[in-house]
């Protein structure tokens, strides 16, 4: 059987209230040819259990943080092309053929994104949401939304694992660095649910994209430098 064209890498971690709803998602896709990573990144619930359920590539580690879940996962991919899904998210059918489509059509783009919808489950109030930084999204766009090159991922060297938050802003930030042309399409593939317990509804007191942008700016510093 040939290899995948997508692989879909799924970080979890104690998520068994959301995880199979979320990988039903991901395995009703009007497209074939992908594989699915999970990485359970030190769970103690049924998380396991439910990801075996499913014709999966299973992977456990100790608690890392979702960086390096994800980078566990990039490192077994076989597909061309990296998606992401969280384990209590929701991807829409067409997730996966859109975004194929458009990244076969565009040769020139090396990672392309989408619009996302919100679930608020009972009793969640809608936080306020601001507009992305960068891309102008509101309430920001989603790491969980792209999909990538796997060449490109692996150039800039996947993403950094000393960020526990905001590492999806640190990994655009370095593509875009890099000169990895980035496109955001009209296509809702992300239906995000906000619960109570998500990294969005309790943000670090200083917020790491100042960090990631002093980084780069320290990059461009020494490479004047050296030149």
């Amino acid at each position: 059987m040939p290899d995948p064209l997508v692989t879909v890498v799924v970080p979890a971690y104690n998520g068994e209230k959301f995880l199979k709803a979320a990988l039903e998602s991901v395995f009703a896709q009007d497209f074939d040819s992908f594989e699915v990573v999970l990485v359970d990144d030190g769970s103690t619930d049924g998380t396991g259990e439910i990801a075996r359920s499913f014709p999966l590539r299973y992977v456990y580690q100790e608690n890392q943080g979702p960086s390096v879940a994800r980078n566990t996962g990039l490192g077994l991919a076989q597909g061309e092309l990296i998606a992401f899904a969280d384990g209590d998210d929701l991807l829409p059918p067409n997730k996966l053929s859109v975004q194929v489509r458009y990244l076969t059509e565009h040769p020139e783009v090396g990672c392309v994104l989408g619009r996302q919808e919100w679930l608020f489950e009972e009793g969640i109030d809608p936080p306020k949401l601001e507009r992305d930084p960068i891309f102008g999204e509101l309430g920001g766009v989603q790491l969980v939304t792209a999909m990538v090159r796997r060449e490109v991922l692996r150039e800039v060297g996947g993403f950094d694992p000393t960020y526990r938050y905001a590492e999806d802003r640190d990994l655009f930030v370095r593509m875009r660095e890099n000169g990895v042309e980035i496109a955001v399409l009209r296509d809702v593939v992300l239906h995000k649910r906000l619960h109570g317990a998500n990294a969005t509804m309790s943000p670090p007191d200083r917020h790491p994209l100042p960090r990631s942008l002093k980084e780069k700016l320290d990059r461009d510093r020494r490479a004047r430098s050296r030149a």
